[in-house]
């Protein structure tokens, strides 16, 4: 029986077939999101779960970053049979992608299969076709390139992720995992995607953008002593209107001073952090308890259901109830939703 850190043998499994690119010049990081969340064994999860190959771009020895060479399952003629087909970055945003790989992953789609890329690799997506007139996301360092380079994208900078159903993109390298757990979540359902990530030692799911790590991820030593207290006293206290001018205060700053570095620390204004904060609040409890609408939209700081659910389809794209419908529990009284 394999352990915990040898790929699952498909032969054994039924789930739907997750088809990871290779190519010379791997990027290992992202391959390596890749074959963890996808393709190593998961008994607890049953033989439906995932199955898994890797697909070689190019012909004869291929090496991955690090001083690896490996082998690959098959070539793309794989991607005919997946239902998920993964670029795990890409070698470079100068170098051309292979005519032949952006036939294949065309035809992939249009068959029915969902593509993604994580972070570089939504330089292969794009050069497909695949994402013009979509919405798209990369690691901020690439942002301007991708837009320059491809206008017809619609480039969003500042999210983890963009599922635009059956094309999704992923931001810097480690929210390729964000999204991993996103497809998890919308294929086997919330208790699934928290026993992997789990497992992965990770958040089951991420609010927020890349922003805050562009300049500055956390805050400088002189403010931190007030402001990481602030955030947490935030945390505990969602359910309480807040003000800029009470918060300022709290913290013994100027209200200019205090936006000012606010935003530098967390890249987002303090209204928007605490909306992230509350929808977060708000998921977590749509998945995991009973509570109505009402209820969940008092303790998570909105106020009325009419409030959370405007916030809802704004930011999430959904009602409340139908968010609770795919995600929450399988117990849990669906009149109240």
């Amino acid at each position: 029986m394999p352990n915990d850190q040898t790929p699952a043998p498909s032969s054994v499994l039924t789930g739907p077939l997750v088809v990871a690119l290779a190519y010379d010049r791997l990027c290992t990081f992202e391959f390596g999101i890749a074959v963890e969340v996808f393709g190593l064994s998961r008994p607890e999860m049953g033989s439906g779960w995932y199955r898994f190959a890797v697909a070689g771009v190019d012909d004869g020895l291929m090496r991955a970053t690090g001083g690896l060479t490996f082998t690959v399952d098959g070539g793309l003629d794989l991607l005919q049979q997946a239902d998920l087909i993964i670029a795990p970055g890409w070698r470079g945003m100068d170098e051309p992608v292979p005519d032949a790989l952006c036939a294949a992953l065309r035809a992939a789609h249009q068959r029915g299969a969902r593509v993604i890329s994580f972070c570089s690799g939504v330089f292969v997506l794009a050069a497909s076709g695949l994402l013009d007139g979509r919405q798209a996301t990369t690691h901020w360092r690439y942002t301007d390139t991708l837009h320059q380079r491809f206008p017809a994208i619609h480039v969003t900078p500042d999210v983890l992720y963009v599922d635009t159903g059956m094309v999704m993109t992923s931001a810097g390298t480690a929210a390729g995992l964000d999204l991993c757990l996103h497809i998890i979540r919308h294929d086997f359902g919330t208790g699934a995607a928290n026993s992997v990530a789990r497992r992965l030692v990770l958040p089951a799911h991420r609010d927020g953008g890349q922003a805050q790590f562009i300049q500055q991820a956390v805050p400088r030593p002189h403010e931190s002593s007030r402001l990481g207290p602030l955030l947490d006293h935030l945390r505990r206290t969602l359910g309480t209107a807040h003000t800029v001018e009470t918060l300022a205060r709290r913290v013994s700053m100027s209200r200019r001073t205090f936006l000012r570095r606010f935003e530098a620390a967390t890249g987002t204004t303090p209204a928007r952090w605490l909306l992230t904060e509350r929808l977060n609040r708000a998921r977590t409890l749509l998945e995991t308890t009973p509570a109505s609408i009402e209820e969940i939209a008092v303790v998570a700081g909105f106020g009325s259901a009419a409030t959370l659910r405007h916030h809802f389809r704004q930011v999430l794209g959904v009602t409340p109830g139908a968010y609770r419908a795919a995600f929450g529990t399988p117990d849990q009284p669906s009149a109240r939703a």
